[in-house]
C-alpha cells in the first residue's frame, strides 16, 4: 500500500512521542517489578542480581510492547484513511 504523505515535522513529532512513551513504559516496568521483588510477602527481601536482571528484562519488554502497540495503531489509522 502507498503510505500517505506526511509532513516531516509530524513524523519527527511522532517519533519523539514514541521514544518518550517507550522510556516511560520502561521505567514503569522497571519500578513495578523492583517493587514486587522488594515488598511482596514471602519473597526474601533482598534485591540480588537475578532480581535486577529480571527488572531490566521486564522494563525492556514493557518498552518493546508499548512501542510496537503505538506503531501498530499508527499503521491501522493509515490503512483506514
Amino acid at each position: 500500500m502507498i503510505e500517505p504523505q506526511r509532513a516531516p515535522d509530524a513524523t519527527q513529532a511522532w517519533r519523539t512521542r514514541r521514544r518518550r512513551t517507550g522510556i516511560a513504559a520502561f521505567l514503569v516496568g522497571l519500578i513495578a517489578t523492583l517493587a514486587f521483588f522488594a515488598f511482596f510477602p514471602g519473597l526474601p527481601h533482598v534485591i540480588d542480581w537475578g532480581a535486577i536482571l529480571t527488572t531490566l528484562a521486564v522494563g525492556g519488554l514493557a518498552q518493546w510492547g508499548c512501542q510496537s502497540w503505538m506503531t501498530r495503531t499508527l499503521k491501522g489509522k493509515a490503512e483506514r484513511m
